[in-house]
């Protein structure tokens, strides 16, 4: 197995790099998907709102982490991805309950409003629908890698696959039924994201995981005392 012996401390490092390095971006990640949302692009003939890509790295990275330190490690860094999430969306509300400058122009005070106010639904969706497909994501992946191997090689870029698919397509559906349901039907919405995601589960997904941990493990080696890894 792979995770026991990258999981320890290197170069003076009280946790290995790549966890550190790729905790990180992780937590940029969780932020910066809810804006990203607001724009929505054309995906042949579907419409998907761009925060999708960001939403991918974060299953990219939590498998990638799962794959170099153990299911225990990917889970705390999803749970860890709420404390970022949680103080960007209190920073927003705390931002646009300050009094406006007179001074800022009112079409640009409205571009501010239009990105980032949401619905107290939209605001509960969100985290609901991260923390149950990102752990969703991890066991799946943790569960397809059998026993006995790293389950590496192409069944390594099969599992982020199939994981990633089943994982965003819960995603869709929990996110669009807390947020949308009763205001309009939401069928095609959820169908079309949901096959949006499971596309791109298997044609970037696979190989961002296999990058993921090349670069993961160079980060260690760098950090390690020669002969240690």
């Amino acid at each position: 197995m792979e995770h026991p012996s990258a999981a320890r401390p290197v170069g003076g490092f009280n946790t290995a790099p790549s966890l550190f390095v790729f905790s990180l971006i992780y937590g940029g990640m969780t932020v910066i998907a809810g804006v990203l949302a607001f724009k929505q692009i054309a995906l042949g003939p579907l419409a998907v709102e761009s925060g999708i890509f960001a939403f991918l790295l974060l299953v990219v990275l939590s498998s990638t982490i799962a794959q170099l330190h153990g299911r225990k490690a990917a889970d705390r860094l999803v749970l860890w991805g709420f404390v970022p999430l949680a103080l960007s969306i209190a920073l927003i509300w705390l931002v646009r309950a300050l009094p406006v400058s007179p001074d800022m122009p009112a079409e640009n005070l409205a571009a501010f409003e239009t990105v980032l106010s949401s619905t107290p639904r939209i605001m509960a969706a969100g985290p609901v629908a991260y923390g149950v497909s990102l752990l969703l994501n991890v066991w799946i992946f943790d569960k397809l890698r059998g026993s006995g191997d790293a389950g590496g090689g192409a069944w390594l870029m099969m599992r982020g696959a199939i994981a990633s698919a089943i994982s965003q397509a819960i995603d869709s559906v929990i996110f669009i039924s807390l947020a949308f349901y009763g205001e309009f039907p939401i069928g095609d919405l959820i169908l079309g994201q949901a096959l949006a995601k499971i596309a791109l589960s298997f044609l970037l997904v696979p190989f961002l995981i296999v990058a993921g941990l090349k670069v993961g493990r160079w980060l260690d080696r760098r950090a390690a005392p020669e002969g240690t890894l």
